[in-house]
């Protein structure tokens, strides 16, 4: 079950074209297969024993906790991995970009077999949380107490403030805030640097990492700098080209004055963009599969070299499951900040759908996702089966898919606005039913929109089937 192929970006307020924060990223897995869901979860007291399906990891958790969405694996029979989401404080979290942890590091605190993971971090911290640095505080504390039982980077976010978390270890972790006024590109790698202990407004950690990586001789820094991607991280070979190059495309996106090594491992874990980047921006990144280089796997119809369109790890590639655009707005009411992208599928050839979160449910088809393939009451479904259409016939198909695409955006992003304006006279659960029903609308819009193209795309293969004989062929 482990999902250790995701990819994360995350955007600070002053980045952005709208003012927002934006934490993001693709939940991919090890097969192709992974059916998700989308969900609400309503607020209630918690008591109970929690155990993980996944690795039993236990704990008590009780508490008031909020509502909050979460994007859960279909079959729980292994674990609850409930991925992405955003409560009704409009704290974010995506959890997690799985990373590795160098084996000296991990000889001296190895890592926790039922500690907790992934499967269990947005259900015990995402409904307990009213900002993003409350919520790393509480991942923290239970990183160290329970420990973990893998190396992770976790996503936090409200409307002020970008965090990032990463463990080291089993009981070791850092967290950055990413600055207002830059982004952050996050692969299957540890991505922090440098940290400074003094400055408590960008920085969190656990309370013993410093004496932990001094008594054990740790840090390889030869002028005192605890930099964690350098004490923590693995650096090797694979990490050059399944890994570094996707942050090199990212950064070539948003900084394309810079020249960098796309195998280099000594890329920042910040940058400023030359430009504002809106979340279309976003999408084009997660969507990527080193469009427009001499990289990409899918350029099969260019004059390019093969061993280089297969050289580094797509971004968009079979495995792709659920990506989440966690979107917190500065411009509108809290009560509509919350917008939550979602794309199902193969990230290249699906649509991101906006769905606010101050919501009672969501809708009917982003609920089921069964084992049989049944697109007509699974957006899941629905999302996986363009992409056995598309793949066999990609370079005929893909000018129309894009511009499907493109279509869907421009619909979604005047939905949001549509609903920005409607929603203005309305309040508390009125505005929240209101928000229910108005994503439902969006949603079957736009599973509309892909109905109709899917129906093309197959009137098309079946016009230009090879398998044909006409009178006299054998002549």
């Amino acid at each position: 079950m482990k999902k250790d192929n995701c990819t994360a970006m995350l955007v600070g307020k002053d980045a952005t074209l709208d003012g927002s924060t934006m934490i993001a990223r693709d939940e991919d897995g090890y097969g192709g297969i992974n059916e998700k869901l989308f969900v609400v979860n309503k607020a209630r007291h918690y008591d109970e024993e929690y155990v993980s399906k996944y690795n039993g990891f236990k704990m008590h958790l009780e508490g008031d906790g909020c509502r909050w969405t979460g994007t859960p694996t279909a079959d729980e029979s292994e674990g609850r991995w409930d991925e992405q989401g955003i409560n009704e404080y409009n704290v974010a979290m995506s959890a997690t970009e799985t990373e590795a942890t160098n084996a000296r590091c991990l000889g001296h605190d190895p890592l926790i077999k039922d500690g907790i993971n992934e499967d269990s971090m947005v259900y015990l911290v995402l409904p307990f949380v009213k900002t993003a640095r409350e919520g790393v505080k509480r991942l923290g504390q239970l990183i160290e107490k329970y420990g973990t039982g893998e190396s992770n980077g976790i996503a936090f976010s409200d409307n002020e403030e970008v965090w990032y978390l990463e463990t080291g270890a089993g009981h070791q972790w850092v967290a950055a805030r990413v600055p207002d006024d830059s982004y952050a590109i996050c692969p299957n790698i540890m991505v922090i640097q440098n940290v400074d202990f003094d400055d408590s407004d960008n920085f969190m950690y656990a309370s013993t990492i410093r004496d932990f990586v001094e008594e054990n001789h740790l840090n390889p820094s030869q002028d005192g700098a605890f930099n964690f991607r350098d004490i923590f991280g693995t650096k090797d070979e694979a990490d050059a080209f399944y890994n570094t190059p996707r942050t090199w495309y990212g950064q070539k996106l948003f900084n394309p004055s810079i020249e960098q090594d796309p195998t280099s491992q000594e890329m920042p874990f910040t940058r400023v963009p030359e430009k504002k980047i809106g979340v279309e921006d976003v999408e084009k990144f997660l969507t990527s599969h080193y469009n427009g280089t001499e990289y990409d796997p899918m350029d099969t119809y260019s004059s390019g070299d093969e061993k280089k369109q297969k050289m580094f790890r797509s971004i968009a590639l079979d495995r792709n499951q659920e990506s989440s655009i966690l979107q917190i707005r500065n411009d509108v009411p809290k009560e509509l900040a919350g917008v939550q992208w979602i794309n199902m599928g193969f990230y290249a050839y699906s649509p991101y759908v906006p769905f606010y979160t101050n919501i009672e449910n969501t809708p009917a088809d982003y609920q089921v996702a069964d084992h049989t393939v049944d697109p007509d009451h699974s957006a899941y479904w629905l999302y996986k089966t363009l992409q056995v259409l598309v793949e066999p016939r990609y370079h005929q198909y893909i000018y129309q898919i894009n511009a499907y695409r493109d279509e869907c955006q421009s619909y979604g992003v005047g939905r949001v606005s549509e609903i920005d304006k409607e929603a203005k006279d309305k309040h508390g659960d009125m505005l929240t039913s209101f928000l229910t029903s108005a994503n439902e609308v969006t949603a079957n819009e736009i599973t509309k929109k892909t109905k109709t193209l899917m129906s093309d795309l197959v009137r098309q293969a079946l016009n230009s089937s090879k398998y044909q004989f006409e009178r006299g062929d054998n002549l």
